[in-house]
């Protein structure tokens, strides 16, 4: 049914073809008209896909779920820093306070904290200072299926995210 509902445009871009329009340079290779059609058809499809995502409006992304927007260490660095470091995630909304939720990754993923997480006066940004031992691997879940601690001020759970890093030795 949807390609009946598409073939009308691809019998036009067959028409075009056949009438020369579209040629490639001579070191390229030659596309069949089905190829260009399927082309054109998959690009008609993505662009109403997305307009409607980019005209997204200021009321439905106040009541979406936050997100981590960042983090420092950076997710995936394999060079950090050993010693007493501060840990510092970003969420793309203000947070409620003293609500949060850094679950072990693995047996043994978390460093010791040292004193409570706390969040910045941004509101959106949570700190926790710990100790890192050199050429570890350390990982948290900030939110997970079990645990949904950090909440936004309308208290909607943030999406899990997965924050892993390694010390350098």
């Amino acid at each position: 049914m949807v390609f009946r509902r598409w073939a009308p445009p691809c019998r036009l871009i067959r028409a075009a073809l056949a009438a020369g329009h579209g040629t490639r340079a001579a070191n390229q290779t030659k596309d069949t008209p089905m190829k260009k059609c399927l082309m054109v058809t998959l690009l008609t499809l993505a662009l109403p896909v997305s307009l409607m995502l980019s005209q997204v409006s200021a009321e439905e992304v106040d009541t979406v779920a936050p997100v981590v927007v960042k983090t420092v260490p950076e997710a995936g660095s394999k060079d950090v820093a050993p010693g007493i470091v501060e840990i510092k995630v970003t969420f793309s909304k203000e947070m409620t306070d003293q609500s949060w939720s850094w679950s072990t990754a693995w047996q043994n993923s978390c460093p010791d904290f040292i004193g409570k997480p706390r969040f910045d006066t941004d509101k959106r940004t949570c700190i926790v200072k710990v100790k890192l031992e050199a050429g570890k691997t350390y990982g948290w879940w900030l939110n997970s299926g079990r645990f949904h601690g950090f909440q936004d001020t309308g208290d909607r759970a943030a999406v899990p995210y997965l924050l892993v890093f390694k010390v350098k030795d």
